[in-house]
Order: structure tokens, then C-alpha cells, then sequence
């Protein structure tokens, strides 16, 4: 019995022992020096810690406030833009339709009608004049009969305005009167003006413009006036007016009829409604013609 217990004591003072070595190997917590925690950084008073703001502090507040005035800077309002004005911001402008210099028929015949109506207006106007002016002249026959003489003669302006209308006292014996035509009898020549007066007036009128008429050569010849040719319109002579009698002179009847739509020279001829109609014609074309001529000059 005695040596039983013996044993057992040695064994666990061996047990003993060795716990001690295992302890005594392990450092003291008193012989380790204690080193100073880091001070942790604060924010609005309160410390940080591991680098993670304190909850609940007003830094994240702060955070999300400068996150979203950082994106209203990037993404503004379009109330709030303001551009430099050395870039200023300017639509592009649309490409507009290509402008035609030929005109349609259909914008032909508004601009035909459109001239008509500002010629059937204006002849209320005053008497201007103006520097187109038309002129047609009313003949009576000396000698035989067959030769021609002045006896009344008519200007209007563009705007078909009478300017002038006199009747010419014949320098010969007159044959013919040609009443039937030229609308003229004796009582209109015995106080009608003399013809030296009225050629100078004329010439005065004619002189720097644009002389429109049809047939002009006649009525110069008979008024002994000469005229530039590049500053006459004759509506006899046009080539898009003979057409309409495949190439031959027209009337100006037939021209007043067909493209003005107006009946003239229905009985005795008035030189006032010559030249109104002649320079009604010349005005419905006066682009296409004018273009025309200034083609042929180049």
C-alpha cells in the first residue's frame, strides 16, 4: 500500500513540473511592456476607430451632401446653364429648298396676274414717269393715200397711266383720215397741237428710258425720232409673241386677246388703249425678257 501511493505522488509531481516549465516559458502579461495605443483622429468630437468613421457621426452626412453637390455640378439643371459667349451654343440652320431661277407655269401665271392687278391699280395714281413708258401713235394718209402722217399720239407709264395724248395738226393735206381705224376725224385736227411742239416734248420724254410699243418703227418714223434699239421692247418683234402665229408679226389685238384675255381695237383704235395693252404685255414678261437680253449681251 504504501509503495502504491509513493508512486502515485512521484507521478504527479512530474505532471506538476511540467505544467510549470510550460508556464514559466510563456511571458508574463506584467513583463511585457505595455506600448501606447494610437490616438485615434476625431471628427465632430468623436474618435475614429480602425479607420472607420464613428456611427452616427455627421461626417457621412457631410459626405453624401458633398457627393450630391459634386453631382449636380456634373448634371445641371437646363435652367441653370450658362454658356461663355465667345462659344455660345447656335442651332444649325436647316437646309432651305434650292431656289429656282426658271419659274413653273402656275407661279408664271401669279406673277401675270399679280402685275395685272398692280397695273389696274395704279391707274388711279398720279401721273409718274416712270422709266418704262409705252407709246402707240394714230396715222392719217397724205398724197396718195398711202402715205402716213401724225395725228394723235399717246404715252403711258408702267403703270398704264396716261401721261400724254395730243392730237397733231397735219403739216400736209390730209386724203385719207382712215376714221374707221384710226378713230380720228377733221374736227379733232383744227386746234390740235403743231407738230414741231409735240416732237420736241416727245423727245424730251423718250430720253434716257425704256420705250415699249408695238411696231415701234412706225411711230418713230412718223414723229422723225430715232430711238436706241437696246432701249426699245417691241411686242411685235418678240420671239415668244410670234410664236403664237407660228413666226409671223402679230396683231396686238391678237396678243391683247391671247395672253391678256381682253378685247381691243374692236372698232376705232384709241392710241391710249395701245399702249396701255403694249406695256401691260411687256410687264407680264419684263423678267423673262430683260433676262433674254442680258444673255445675248454677254
Amino acid at each position: 500500500m504504501l509503495s502504491k501511493m509513493m508512486a502515485i505522488q512521484a507521478q504527479s509531481s512530474t505532471i506538476v513540473g511540467k505544467n510549470l516549465t510550460r508556464v514559466n516559458k510563456e511571458p508574463s502579461k506584467a513583463n511585457v511592456a505595455q506600448e501606447p495605443k494610437p490616438k485615434q483622429p476625431k471628427v465632430d468630437g468623436k474618435e475614429k476607430t480602425n479607420g472607420l468613421r464613428v456611427p452616427g457621426s455627421n461626417w457621412e452626412k457631410y459626405k453624401m451632401l458633398l457627393a450630391e453637390s459634386k453631382a449636380m455640378k456634373k448634371e445641371p439643371l437646363e435652367s441653370t446653364i450658362v454658356t461663355s459667349p465667345r462659344k455660345r451654343h447656335r442651332p444649325r440652320k436647316r437646309p432651305g429648298p434650292n431656289k429656282q431661277t426658271n419659274l413653273s407655269e402656275d407661279s408664271q401665271a401669279e406673277v401675270q396676274l399679280k402685275a395685272l392687278k398692280e397695273i389696274h391699280n395704279a391707274q388711279k395714281t398720279d401721273p409718274i414717269l416712270t422709266k418704262q413708258i409705252a407709246m402707240d401713235c394714230e396715222m392719217v394718209g397724205i398724197g396718195d393715200g398711202n402715205e402716213s402722217m401724225l395725228a394723235r399720239i399717246s404715252i403711258v407709264n408702267k403703270y398704264g397711266v396716261c401721261l400724254y395724248d395730243k392730237y397733231v395738226k397735219p403739216t400736209e393735206e390730209v386724203k385719207d383720215y382712215r376714221s374707221a381705224v384710226s378713230g380720228i376725224y377733221p374736227h379733232h385736227l383744227k386746234e390740235a397741237e403743231e407738230f414741231k411742239t409735240v416732237q420736241k416734248e416727245v423727245a424730251e420724254m423718250l430720253k434716257g428710258r425704256l420705250l415699249v410699243g408695238h411696231a415701234l418703227k412706225n411711230d418713230l418714223e412718223v414723229l422723225y425720232l430715232s430711238h436706241p434699239r437696246y432701249s426699245q421692247r417691241d411686242t411685235s418683234r418678240y420671239k415668244p409673241f410670234r410664236k403664237i402665229v407660228n413666226g409671223n408679226t402679230p396683231s396686238l389685238k391678237k396678243l391683247a386677246h391671247e395672253l391678256l384675255g381682253v378685247k381691243i381695237q374692236m372698232g376705232e383704235h384709241s392710241s391710249v388703249e395701245d399702249a396701255r395693252s403694249a406695256m401691260q404685255l411687256y410687264m407680264l414678261y419684263r423678267n423673262k425678257w430683260e433676262q433674254e437680253i442680258r444673255t445675248k449681251r454677254r
